[in-house]
């Protein structure tokens, strides 16, 4: 009777490790795709002072969209070393989306204002930033699918039973998705029938 107790009891220690055990590799997919996030939304902030710097020398009237786009930009780098720090942080998380969405609309006006500069929007330099800046936006966007599929996958792991107990009992948090807005999600499309 004893041994059966006994045998049991490791049973029940070994399941509950390799609860553990998937809890923690889940956590670390979750990290994981945050660092990818990491680089590449450091790769954003990077093209942006070149982008302003460019737009300067054609915009010197529109100092004020020039400098919104820079200070969104501290705000949003300031918030990704946030997120960065613990991106099982919902507070930190939320903050970086707020911050990289209002990049995303501070960055939207000063191509908005670019449009009505020919000169501006045949520029070499602005039209290779813009290029980049597309493509890192695209890459940012695959990054953060990636990483709220492993936020999911976590969250769905620590939550069901029996795994949210040993997740009780280890203090596994809940992860925070991290959703930031697309310009193309926040565009009216405009329709003319003339």
């Amino acid at each position: 009777m004893t041994v059966i107790v006994l045998v049991a009891l490791v049973l029940v220690a070994l399941f509950a490790v390799g609860i553990y055990n998937r809890l923690v590799t889940a956590r670390n997919a979750y990290k994981n795709a945050f660092a990818q996030i990491d680089v590449q939304l450091t790769r954003r902030h990077d093209l942006i002072p070149n982008l302003v710097e460019t737009a300067r020398g054609y915009l010197a009237h529109e100092r004020n969209t020039l400098e919104a786009v820079i200070a969104a930009r501290t705000a949003a780098v300031s918030g990704l070393k946030a997120a960065a720090a613990n991106p099982g942080d919902p507070a930190a998380v939320q903050q970086l989306a707020g911050a990289e969405n209002a990049l995303t609309g501070a960055l939207g006006r000063l191509f908005a204002v670019a449009e009505a500069y020919p000169d501006l929007k045949a520029n070499r330099n602005m039209m290779q930033l813009s290029e980049e800046l597309t493509s890192t936006e695209n890459k940012v966007a695959f990054a953060r699918q990636a990483f709220n599929d492993a936020v999911m996958s976590y969250n769905n792991a620590r939550e069901t039973f029996p795994s949210n107990v040993v997740a009780g009992m280890f203090h596994f948090v809940p992860a925070q998705l991290l959703e930031i807005e697309s310009p193309q999600k926040r565009e009216v499309p405009k329709v003319s029938f003339t």
